[in-house]
């Protein structure tokens, strides 16, 4: 089995759970390639694979604008599909992000056959301790192999979603066309250094250096890998900033404890956490 794994990831996590998943599906025979998604991108098409993977970050319980657009680009075909989306919170409202990627699919003629959702560290709303980040990731690990087994198998899993759902992401959709503006207002303090992480790291090719520091562009779609990655934590993210988080996780510490799961949607957390963790 061939299959095609297109990714979109701002600040890795995205990146990681595809990467994961298509290890777990290698290690089981099948040839798997990876291709992230960015602005100047030119990916090539799916001819030749048996099947269809696409990996996004959830941004406001939608898939990121430039998923959509990649997707609109696809060529029709017959192919199986399955979405993988990450998010920093399991929350049941995360699953309608999948309403818009899978209607474009169908309406290619494309298959969509299974959703995987992996709960990953913030990167804006607040920071996640180091013990929350290694027990997501022993979360995702638990999951992966099932999931890939799913794949091989040409399984179904997908998710029902009902109106509460379907309202609370049609009103947050607002996104879409408000991150370009506030994206535009980004801005790098006097700690800039000016070595031009956030212009190389920027998916969407958003920012350009101009006297040593960073100048945002029209096209922002709220990744925040600009602000995540900057190793001075120099970037100001506009009306945004109260949520910015900085600086990369340590996934190697011991996984958080059930009584040290942070309160902010704790139940959900841990529901997510014993759901992997009982299939052991």
């Amino acid at each position: 089995m061939k299959i095609a794994c297109y990714y979109f990831s701002g600040t890795g996590n995205t990146k990681f759970a595809c990467e994961k998943l298509m290890e777990a599906l290698r290690g089981r025979g099948a040839e798997a390639d990876l291709y992230r998604i960015t602005a100047n991108a030119e990916l090539p098409a799916p001819t030749g694979y048996d099947c269809l993977v696409i990996g996004y970050p959830v941004h406001g319980f939608n898939a990121p604008t430039i998923v959509l657009k990649f997707l609109k680009k696809l060529p029709k075909g017959k192919l199986p599909c399955y979405l993988v989306r990450t998010s920093g919170e399991p929350l049941g409202l995360n699953d309608a992000s999948g309403i818009t990627p899978k209607r474009i699919l169908r309406k290619k003629g494309y298959l969509p056959r299974g959703e995987f959702h992996y709960v990953m560290p913030y990167n804006i709303i607040f920071r996640h301790s180091d013990g929350m980040a290694a027990r997501m990731l022993r979360g995702l690990a638990l999951r992966i192999p099932a999931d890939a087994d799913l794949i091989l198998g040409g399984g179904s899993q997908l998710t029902k979603v009902g109106a509460l759902k379907r309202f609370v992401s049609f009103a947050c959709r607002i996104e879409h066309p408000a991150m370009p503006h506030i994206g535009r207002h980004f801005h790098a303090t006097e700690d800039c250094i000016g070595c031009g992480k956030c212009e190389k790291i920027c998916p969407l090719g958003n920012i350009r250096m101009e006297n040593g520091k960073p100048k945002f562009g029209k096209s922002c779609v709220g990744c925040m890998g600009c602000a995540f990655s900057c190793p001075k934590d120099a970037i100001r993210t506009a009306i945004l900033n109260g949520w910015r988080v900085n600086g990369a996780y340590s996934f190697e510490g011991d996984p958080a404890a059930d009584d040290e799961v942070c309160s902010y949607c704790k139940k959900s957390y841990l529901r997510y956490f014993h759901a992997g963790e009982d299939g052991q």
